[in-house]
C-alpha cells in the first residue's frame, strides 16, 4: 500500500463523500483485519485519514453545518472516527499519537498560529462539543433563518441550547428526532474517544487520569457546563412509558432512548473521579453557602463532578433528578399487568452508577434522597434487581453496585428510619409472601441472596450483614418471616464446620448478633415476633457459648464438611408462597458474555465505624479506641489485591500462632485461634433475655396447656426487661469512606457494561482491551 499524499483531496473525500450511509454500513464496511493492516504496513495512511477526518469535523464545527451535505460530511467523519479509534488505542505505539501536533497540518501548511498547534485529540474533542450545539444539526434554531442570517456558530450562547428542561433549565425544546439521532452519533464518537482506558490495565495508581476526559471536562471547553445539564436532564427526565398510553411504544418508534443511553454512559465515564485521594468536592449538608457560591471550596478541575458536587435547589433539581431515577430504575418492575405494555428499558446498571455517583459527590442529594421517604422508591429496585440477578455468574457486577449503594446509604440514620414504612406495593418477586414493612423486604431478599444466590457472591456476605447491622437499631417490628429468616442464617452461619473453615467465617456470626442485641437493646418494645424466635432456636446460641476448642472435635467438624460441601443448608427454611406474578432467579444464559472485576476491599477497608450519641449525631471512631473489628476478633485489612473472601492479614507472626500453617501454605483453624474470638462473642444480652423470658414462657404453656403461638406472642408484647439487659451498649455504624480500591473497582465495572452495552455497532468488540477480561459463560 503506496503513502497517499495528504493534499490528494479526491482519494480522501471518498471516505466521507456526501452519499448517505449509516453507522453499520461503516462499521460492514471497514473490517478490522483491514484497519490493523493499514496501522502495521502503511501508518502513514492511517494517519493522515485520522487528520483528515478530526480535520473535516473541525470545519463542520467552524462553518455551523448549514448544509445537508456539510451535515453528511460530518456525520461519516465521526462514523469512521468511532470505527478507528480504538485500533489506534489498543496498539501502545500509537497511543500517543492524538496528542501530539500535527506538523504542518495548520491550513496551507504555512506558519502555524496557536489554534492549529494544538494536539489533534484536543481539536477533536472540542469540535464534537461545537457540534452538540449546532443550530438546526444538533438543536433547534432560535431563529427563523436563511442561510445567509443563519446563527453564528461562535457567537451563540449554548447555554440556551440546553437540549431538555430540568436543573437550571425550564424550558423544554420541540423532540426532534433528527436532532436526537445526530447527537447519539456524536455522543458514541466521544464515548469512544474516552474509551482509552479500556486499553491500560487496572493499577491501583491513581495518577492515571484518562487525558481525554480531563481535557473534556475543563475549562477548555466552553460548552461544559450547558453539556454537562443536557445529558443530566435529558436522563432525567426520560419517560419510556409511552406518554402513558400502554403498548405505545409498539406503535411509535422512540428515538429518545438511543440518546439517553448514550447520554447516561457519557455522563458515568465523565464523573469517573477518585474523590478519596482529593479534598472532596462535597459540601457538607450543613452549610448554608448557596451552591454556586464562591466561597465555596474550589472544587476538583473536572468540571462535570464540579457541576455536580454544586446542585443544591431541592424541591426544583433534587426532586427532578431524584424522580427521574426512580422512574427509570423501577421501569422493569411495572411489567405485571399488561405485560409487555410499557417500554422495558436495558441501561438500569448505568443508572445505578450515576446515582451513585449523586450520592458519592454531592452529600445534600445524599442528604436529600434519605429525608424523603422516595429512598424507597430507590430501595425497592435495587431490592428487585438484587433478588432477580443473584443466580446469573454474568451479573455479578451489578450485585455488587447494588449492595454498595445500600451500604452507603445504610450509614445513615434516617435509612434505618425509613424502612420501618409498610411495604404494601408488591413487585413480582419470587420470596415469600410476608406482610411488614420495607425493612422486612430487605431481610427476606438478603436472606434469598445468601441461601440461593451462587458461590461468587459469598464475598458480599459481610457486607449484606453490615447493612443490616446498621439499621437494626432503628427496626421498630420486625415481621415473624424476616424473624426466621435471621435465625436461619444464624443457624446456618454458627455451625462447626462453618465456622472453622475459612479464617473470617465467624465475623458473620458476630455481625448476626450485633444485630439481635441492637434489636433487643432499642427496639425491644415492638419486637415481639424476633424474640419468639429468639427463645424458639434458643440452643443455637447455647452450641454457640459451648463452641468445642479442642483440635480433635475441629478436625471432626472440617471431616464433615468435606462430605457436605453445599455453603448453607437450605433445609428448615420454609420458603411458603411466592409473590404473583415472580419468576425465579435464572442462571445466565449459556454463551452469555462477561467482563471480569477487579476485587473489592474487605469491608473493614470499605467502612469506618461511628458511634451514635445519646442526641443521634455520629462521631467517627479513632482506630485505637475502637474494640478491634467485630468485638475483638484479630485486626483485620484486607489488600487492595485480595477479595473479600482473602485471608485477613494480621501481623504475620499473630497470624502464625493463632493458627498453624501447613506445608501447603494452606490455612488450617487451630485451638488457640478458635478461643482467641471465642472468648469474645457478644452473647451476654441474649443469654439474659433468655435466663429471664425462657421459664415465663414455659409456665405459661405449662399452666394454660398452649401450643398456641398468639397467646405466647401477646405475652410477650407486654413484657418488658427494663434493668434485667445489661446496660445498652453504644451504637456502632460502619459507614462506607470512598478509598481508591473501589474507585478502580467502579472503573472496571463501568467499562464492562458499556463495552457489553455497546453491541450494535460492535464498537469495542474483538479488538485487545487490558482494563479487564471477557469471558463466556
Amino acid at each position: 500500500m503506496q503513502p497517499v499524499e495528504a493534499t490528494d483531496d479526491a482519494f480522501w473525500d471518498q471516505f466521507w463523500a456526501d452519499t448517505a450511509t449509516s453507522v453499520q454500513d461503516v462499521f460492514a464496511l471497514v473490517p478490522a483485519a483491514e484497519i490493523r493492516a493499514v496501522r502495521e504496513e502503511s501508518p502513514s495512511n492511517l494517519a493522515t485519514l485520522c487528520y483528515k477526518a478530526v480535520e473535516k469535523l473541525v470545519q463542520g464545527a467552524e462553518s455551523g453545518c448549514h448544509t445537508e451535505k456539510e451535515r453528511q460530511i460530518v456525520l461519516n467523519c465521526s462514523r469512521l472516527l468511532t470505527r478507528i479509534l480504538p485500533y489506534i488505542f489498543e496498539d501502545p505505539d500509537w497511543r500517543g499519537f492524538f496528542w501530539s501536533t500535527v506538523p504542518g497540518a495548520g491550513r496551507g501548511g504555512g506558519d502555524e498560529d496557536d489554534e492549529n498547534a494544538r494536539p489533534l485529540a484536543e481539536s477533536l474533542l472540542l469540535a464534537i462539543a461545537d457540534l452538540l450545539f449546532c443550530p438546526d444539526f444538533t438543536v433547534q434554531s432560535h431563529r427563523k433563518s436563511t442561510v445567509d442570517t443563519a446563527e453564528d456558530i461562535h457567537s451563540i450562547d449554548s447555554c440556551e441550547y440546553i437540549w431538555e428542561a430540568g436543573v437550571g433549565f425550564a424550558h423544554s425544546p420541540q423532540p426532534n428526532y433528527i436532532h436526537d439521532l445526530n447527537r447519539t452519533e456524536l455522543l458514541k464518537l466521544l464515548l469512544t474517544c474516552f474509551s482509552e482506558a479500556m486499553y491500560l490495565p487496572p493499577s491501583s495508581d491513581n495518577s492515571n487520569t484518562n487525558p481525554w476526559v480531563q481535557f473534556f471536562c475543563s475549562t477548555e471547553n466552553r460548552h461544559a457546563l450547558p453539556l454537562f445539564t443536557s445529558l443530566l436532564n435529558i436522563v432525567c427526565a426520560y419517560d419510556p412509558v409511552g406518554y402513558g398510553i400502554p403498548y405505545n411504544h409498539l406503535l411509535f418508534s422512540d428515538y429518545r432512548e438511543p440518546l439517553v443511553e448514550e447520554a447516561a454512559q457519557v455522563l458515568i465515564v465523565t464523573l469517573d473521579y477518585d474523590s478519596s485521594t482529593s479534598s472532596s468536592p462535597t459540601v457538607d449538608g450543613t452549610t448554608t453557602s448557596t451552591a454556586m457560591d464562591d466561597a465555596d471550596p474550589p472544587g476538583p478541575d473536572n468540571l462535570f463532578v464540579n457541576y455536580l458536587s454544586r446542585i443544591h435547589r431541592e424541591e426544583q433539581d433534587f426532586q427532578f433528578i431524584l424522580k427521574g431515577l426512580a422512574r427509570l430504575l423501577s421501569n422493569p418492575l411495572v411489567q405485571t399487568y399488561l405485560p409487555n405494555s410499557a417500554k422495558k428499558i436495558q441501561f438500569h446498571q448505568e443508572l445505578l452508577v450515576l446515582f451513585w455517583k449523586l450520592c458519592d459527590f454531592n452529600k445534600k442529594f445524599l442528604f436529600f434522597v434519605l429525608k424523603s421517604s422516595d429512598v424507597l422508591d430507590i430501595l425497592v429496585p435495587i431490592l428487585y434487581f438484587l433478588n432477580d440477578a443473584r443466580a446469573d455468574q454474568s451479573r455479578v457486577g451489578l450485585m455488587h453496585i447494588g449492595v454498595f449503594i445500600l451500604l452507603l446509604l445504610s450509614g445513615e440514620r434516617n435509612f434505618g428510619v425509613r424502612l420501618n414504612k409498610p411495604y404494601s406495593v408488591r413487585v413480582p418477586m419470587d420470596i415469600p409472601v410476608f406482610s411488614g414493612t420495607h425493612a422486612d423486604l430487605l431481610i427476606i431478599v438478603f436472606h434469598k441472596i445468601i441461601t440461593s444466590g451462587h458461590q461468587r457472591l459469598q464475598p458480599l456476605f459481610d457486607c449484606l450483614l453490615t447493612i443490616i447491622v446498621n439499621v437494626s437499631p432503628y427496626l421498630k417490628s420486625l415481621s415473624m418471616v424476616a424473624a426466621n429468616k435471621l435465625l436461619h442464617l444464624l443457624e446456618a452461619f454458627s455451625t462447626t464446620w462453618f465456622l472453622f473453615s475459612a479464617v473470617q467465617n465467624h465475623h458473620l456470626v458476630f455481625f448476626l448478633l450485633e444485630v439481635f442485641n441492637n434489636i433487643i437493646q432499642y427496639q425491644f418494645d415492638g419486637n415481639s415476633n424476633l424474640v419468639y424466635a429468639i427463645i424458639r432456636k434458643r440452643n443455637v446460641f447455647h452450641q454457640l457459648a459451648n463452641l468445642p476448642t479442642d483440635s480433635q472435635t475441629i478436625q471432626k467438624a472440617l471431616q464433615r464438611k468435606k462430605k457436605t460441601p453445599e455453603p448453607i443448608s437450605r433445609t428448615n427454611s420454609q420458603e411458603g408462597v411466592s409473590m404473583e406474578g415472580s419468576r425465579p432467579a435464572a442462571p445466565a444464559e449459556p454463551g452469555t458474555l462477561k467482563t471480569s472485576l477487579v476485587a473489592t476491599p474487605g469491608i473493614d477497608k470499605l467502612t469506618e465505624k461511628s458511634q451514635v450519641s445519646e442526641d443521634g449525631t455520629m462521631r467517627s471512631l479513632e482506630p485505637e479506641s475502637l474494640p478491634s473489628p467485630l468485638e475483638g476478633s484479630p485486626p483485620s485489612a484486607v489488600s487492595d489485591t485480595e477479595s473479600w473472601s482473602g485471608e485477613t492479614s494480621q501481623p504475620k507472626q499473630e497470624r502464625r500462632r493463632l493458627s498453624s500453617a501447613s506445608s501447603t501454605g494452606q490455612w488450617s483453624p487451630t485451638s488457640d485461634w478458635v478461643i482467641s474470638w471465642k472468648s469474645k462473642l457478644p452473647l451476654q444480652t441474649i443469654m439474659r433475655l433468655l435466663q429471664v423470658l425462657v421459664p415465663q414462657v414455659e409456665k405459661i404453656c405449662i399452666d394454660k396447656g398452649l401450643t398456641d403461638e398468639s397467646e405466647i406472642l401477646k405475652f410477650l408484647q407486654h413484657g418488658t426487661l427494663v434493668g434485667l439487659l445489661p446496660v445498652p451498649h453504644p451504637i456502632l455504624i460502619r459507614k462506607y469512606q470512598a478509598n481508591s480500591g473501589t474507585a478502580m473497582w467502579f472503573r472496571t465495572y463501568m467499562w464492562g457494561v458499556i463495552y457489553l452495552r455497546n453491541v450494535d455497532p460492535p464498537v469495542w468488540y474483538d479488538t485487545d482491551v487490558k482494563l479487564f477480561e471477557i469471558q463466556r459463560v
